[in-house]
């Protein structure tokens, strides 16, 4: 129970974006503006970015038994504030000629983030899901926003009720795994599993509630095989609502995951181990074997998510058998670069699209070096990056998670971890020859007026970020390791 003032300063970045989300709806509600209620939502989450970074060194408090804010769930905050101000600012050109009412899908991208805020300041089942679904909520809206449109992305209500339904079951699976852990603990906060009362179920009521929970969350991370619903829901969204479900929504979910699995001691049980390996290893596979049978740009994408989750699994697992917080550190830094890769991915496609007409085919991109070298380059720099090429911040976060599996000796995850890297170098480099072959007939990509600027703008900046982490990595590395300590 929050008891004083001082109970509410640790959750000023929380407070921040609701706060932003109640303006803009006043906003909607008194004038509708496509510009001020876009720029209103656009300072909100700067602000909000800029407060949790200066209170990452100063904080580290259980505020009330459900959200702890300490320097980890600072981080993230701030990795989530700041990608939700990105994509607000690239979905503002994205949206500007929709006939339709715009103003209310920053109302939604807002809320969203409120959940995924909480989200990753949770270790309480009860405050998982209400972020969880707050988060699933909002998403729900943004997939399916241009419905009304005369002109709109492919299959937005498709996509969207596909996403609702199976993240629904998701859910259930996570709920009723909570059910199990409640009744063997006593409790709905993240806690040991493993040294229970012996008058308690047992280990294999345990061992099913934590399959349960890691099962229900897999849905969310679109890991293999729960992955199926990936690639439509990808494609038929509009190009911000894809980039936001690929990088908020899946950085959030994992930070939760992790959390759980430390706090549980989950990885005790042999059984647990087994199927988390069995799923990283087909979630590497099948992602990016599928991505090679693609020609959609989104579907290429969302199986390349998939494949790196699955990486991402292999850190988690190697956590059990090596000490100290590399493996930590390994998640941690490997999710910061997913994010900026992802983001300028889907940015420079977000920004040659538009709510009328998305260039999501890589038969559309022929040409696009000759055109617009600038957005060309910076999109071969993404695409390199997300293959884990030298001199980009992909390869120092696929270093980091190849040695965690080579410090915990997992040969078998690094083996398939290398095949699929290989596999996936395939498909990267031909989007990327794509764009150097000469165009045989100009496609009509939006040109961008000012209203544009700031999306080159932030482009530029995650450009920024992805060469200098992989050129110099030593300062954001110090950030990891300091809040990685803290888990």
């Amino acid at each position: 129970m929050i008891t004083s003032f001082n109970d509410l300063l640790p959750m000023l970045p929380l407070l921040i974006v609701t706060a932003t989300s109640v303006i803009a709806m006043m906003m909607i509600g008194i004038r509708r503006s496509y510009i001020a209620t876009g720029s209103i939502t656009i300072t909100g989450l700067l602000v909000a970015t800029l407060v949790a970074v200066s209170m990452m060194d100063l904080t580290n408090q259980q505020v009330t038994p459900l959200l702890i804010i300490d320097q980890y769930s600072l981080l993230f905050t701030v990795v989530v504030c700041a990608s939700a101000m990105i994509l607000a600012v690239l979905s503002f050109p994205y949206f500007l000629e929709l006939d339709d009412q715009r103003e209310e899908y920053f109302l939604l991208l807002t809320v969203a983030t409120i959940g995924a805020i909480v989200m990753v300041s949770s270790n309480h089942f009860v405050s998982t899901v209400l972020g969880l679904e707050t988060l699933s909520m909002s998403l729900y809206g943004m997939i399916a926003y241009p419905l009304h449109s005369a002109k709109s992305a492919k299959f937005p209500l498709e996509a969207s009720v596909k996403y609702l339904v199976l993240s629904a079951a998701a859910s259930g699976f996570i709920l009723f795994g909570m059910a199990l852990i409640y009744a063997q603990t006593g409790t709905l906060s993240f806690s040991s599993v493993t040294n229970l009362p012996a008058a308690g179920l047992g280990d294999g009521y345990t061992i099913v509630a934590l399959l349960m929970v890691v099962s229900g969350m897999a849905f969310k991370l679109s890991l293999a095989p729960f992955h199926m619903w990936t690639p439509d829901v990808y494609e038929g969204a509009p190009l911000p609502a894809t980039a936001y479900l690929a990088t908020i929504g899946k950085a959030a979910m994992f930070v939760v995951l992790l959390r759980f699995i430390q706090i549980s001691d989950a990885l005790s049980f042999d059984s647990i181990v087994i199927v988390l390996a069995l799923i990283a290893v087909a979630s590497m596979l099948a992602g990016n074997l599928l991505a090679l049978l693609q020609d959609n740009l989104k579907r290429i994408l969302a199986y390349s998510s998939i494949a790196h989750m699955g990486y991402l699994l292999l850190a988690l697992i190697a956590g059990h058998y090596v000490t100290g917080t590399i493996a930590v550190e390994a998640i941690t830094f490997y999710l910061i670069a997913y994010v900026i890769m992802s983001l300028g991915a889907f940015g420079v496609a977000s920004v040659i699209s538009s709510s009328e007409k998305e260039f999501d085919s890589i038969k559309e991109y022929r040409g696009l070096f000759w055109r617009k070298p600038v957005l060309a380059a910076t999109f071969i720099a993404m695409l390199l990056s997300l293959a884990g090429i030298p001199l980009t911040v992909g390869f120092i976060g696929k270093f980091y998670i190849f040695l965690t599996g080579v410090e915990s000796e997992l040969w078998m995850l690094l083996g398939v971890l290398v095949l699929g890297s290989g596999i996936g170098l395939y498909y990267y480099l031909r989007i990327i020859y794509r764009m150097f072959m000469p165009e045989k007939h100009s496609l009509p990509y939006r040109v961008g007026g000012v209203e544009s600027a700031s999306s080159y703008a932030v482009l530029a900046i995650l450009l920024f970020l992805l060469l200098l982490f992989g050129v110099y990595p030593a300062p954001i590395m110090s950030i990891v390791a300091t809040a990685s300590a803290i888990i």
